[in-house]
């Protein structure tokens, strides 16, 4: 066993957090933890990382126990570069490892100060420290927020191979499909294991509650039948077993299973005429750099439309210009007389102002809304999204993540919009909260554009997929994100082809396996010494420079010496990427 964790309390002042919690890992367990916002999972995994004391219960890891902790906010030092700060964080890794997995997860300005970085690449610096990080057990905390698709797929790839223990939070539901052997979730405080992947855990979770609520009847019942019996008179009772008596007070006293209320999401929306949006050559750069080549599309009125691509490539760019909160250099956005919008923006809860209280903050937007179930008041929409009257009177200041995004998502639906634009709109939502979130678009009358990196989301939703390129291209797909997926890697089968030098021969039999060459076995396994080595002879040349600072002959010559040396380091990096994610590859086969 790994580790033990045992009858974990925690409260947060009055309210209980953690209520006798027990988890035990294995060497090879992978575990996913899912529940409501707020219900404590990642207080559980600060408990877990030691970053946080319980109020009672420990935490018993086996001897040579290594733990790498991925944090929700990790704390970088703002004046260290990019590589500095995850050399750092990784321990024992390599220049050249640390530098390979910054280019997976997007950040190739290795040089880039951490002050300057946004907070989703602080992120990814972050995880890209976790991940290199000796460990025999990791502990994640949203690894897959602030990642785009491909960069999701790979550490998919990455964490069902890794040979430790791992426990992550993720609301990303094909991650816990493919990763997780087990599902904790945390509900009303206690903990519930499931030996399954997510879509197993479900149906478990389903038999769960329904022999719950089957006890439950049967207490009922019995109750009933005790009361009616208790009720006969003392006469009757004195007569009566006082063990029965005894039975009837421990009945009375039990209670029924705790359920959460329900997030309903009511459909409302405005009348939206036949014309909706219509996009005619718009372009934009910035800085000289193309973020979109002309781009013409006409959206319709009950288009479902994901969009997706690389972090940085022009998405969030596209929606503010469908939204005009940014105009394009040229070309044009024709909205239709009855178009609403309503725009749910990345950092759009981070805007709310943290000492207004939460029902003020709805009723500025609107005091009702008329839906399909009736016509509700405020006060009664924010009941519907989980924030009865004692939190409505709370400071958003005072609200979770979760809940600070939820509140935002009905601040949004308020407006009744007739067009939703969403910018990543699972990011920090609970998996409960994402489904309703699903079954309300899939029933919204109007249109929906949503940038997302949740392919379970974009599975659910889209009927077609705009992919935003590098360079500015945007290519149109008919689908869902699986069909995207499959016609993606169609077009690209020719130009991996030749990206890995490999013949171009008819397609090999499916039951034929991706092999090394006995050139390229040879140079995987060299490779880490030859890269140590140019490194130990570029030091030798900064000796050297050091050394010659008066003769200008031998300078000219350690200078044009460590020039090349630097030059044949950076073709053998390139070269270690290629092989190692060709050993990934190949392993993956096994």
């Amino acid at each position: 066993m790994l580790l033990s964790a045992q009858n974990i309390f925690m409260n947060y002042g009055m309210r209980q957090i953690l209520n006798d919690v027990s988890l035990f890992l294995n060497e090879t367990d992978k575990v996913g933890i899912v529940g409501i916002n707020g219900t404590g999972k990642s207080t559980l995994l600060r408990i877990l990382s030691g970053a946080e004391e319980p109020d009672s219960g420990e935490v018993i890891f086996t001897t040579g126990c290594r733990v790498s902790y991925l944090t929700q906010r990790p704390i970088m030092d703002a004046e260290l570069t990019v590589l500095q700060q995850v050399m750092a964080d990784a321990d024992s890794s390599e220049e050249y490892e640390c530098k390979a997995m910054l280019q997976r997860l997007g950040l190739g300005d290795f040089e880039q100060k951490v002050g300057t970085l946004s907070g989703g690449q602080r992120k990814r610096a972050a995880l890209a420290a976790a991940l290199l990080r000796p460990a025999e057990l990791l502990l994640l905390d949203e690894p897959t927020n602030h990642l785009d698709g491909d960069m999701i797929v790979w550490l998919e790839e990455y964490l069902r191979r890794f040979k430790g223990s791992i426990v992550m939070i993720t609301h990303d539901r094909y991650f816990l499909e493919h990763v997780c052997n087990r599902i904790a979730e945390i509900d009303h405080g206690k903990l519930y294991t499931y030996e399954a992947n997510y879509s197993h855990y479900l149906a478990l979770k389903a038999e769960r509650y329904e022999m719950a609520e089957a006890a439950e009847r049967k207490r009922q019942t019995l109750l009933r039948q005790e009361t009616a019996w208790i009720q006969r008179g003392a006469q009757a009772r004195r007569t009566k077993s006082r063990d029965r008596i005894e039975r009837y007070e421990a009945l009375k006293a039990q209670s029924g299973p705790e359920t959460d209320e329900k997030l309903s999401l009511s459909a409302a929306s405005s009348r939206l005429g036949k014309k909706c949006i219509e996009l005619i050559d718009i372009e934009k750069s910035f800085e000289g750099r193309r973020v979109l080549k002309p781009f013409s599309c006409h959206i319709q009125k009950r288009d479902r439309i994901g969009v997706v691509g690389s972090n940085g490539a022009g998405k969030s760019t596209l929606l503010n210009i469908i939204a005009g909160t940014l105009q394009p250099d040229s070309g044009s956005v024709d909205t239709g007389v009855t178009v609403k919008l309503g725009y749910f923006a990345q950092e759009g809860d981070k805007a709310m102002n943290p000492k207004q209280r939460v029902y003020d903050f709805i009723t500025d937007i609107a005091r009702e809304i008329h839906t399909d179930e009736g016509t509700f008041t405020a006060s009664q929409m924010l009941e519907k999204f989980l924030f009865p009257g004692e939190t409505q009177r709370k400071f958003i200041g005072g609200l979770s993540g979760g809940e600070k995004r939820r509140l935002y998502l009905l601040s949004v639906l308020m407006s009744a919009p007739n067009v939703l634009l969403m910018d990543e709109p699972t990011n920090d939502l609970d998996t409960e909260t994402l489904t309703i979130l699903e079954d309300y678009l899939q029933s919204f009358q109007g249109a929906v554009v949503a940038v997302s990196h949740d392919r379970y989301f974009l599975d659910k939703i889209a009927e077609q997929i705009f992919e935003v390129c590098s360079g500015g291209e945007v290519r149109r797909y008919t689908g869902n994100w699986s069909d995207y997926d499959e016609k993606r890697s169609r077009e690209e089968a020719p130009e991996r082809i030749k990206k890995e030098g490999v013949s171009p021969k008819p397609a090999a039999p499916k039951q034929q396996k991706l092999k090394f060459s006995f050139k390229e076995q040879h140079e995987f396994d060299h490779i880490d010494e030859e890269i140590a080595a140019l490194e130990e002879e570029i030091a030798a040349c900064d000796a050297g420079i050091g050394a010659s600072s008066h003769d200008y002959v031998k300078l000219q010559e350690w200078m044009e010496k460590k020039e090349k040396l630097e030059e044949t380091l950076a073709e053998k990096e390139e070269r270690w990427l290629y092989l190692n994610d060709l050993a990934e590859r190949i392993a993956a086969q096994k």
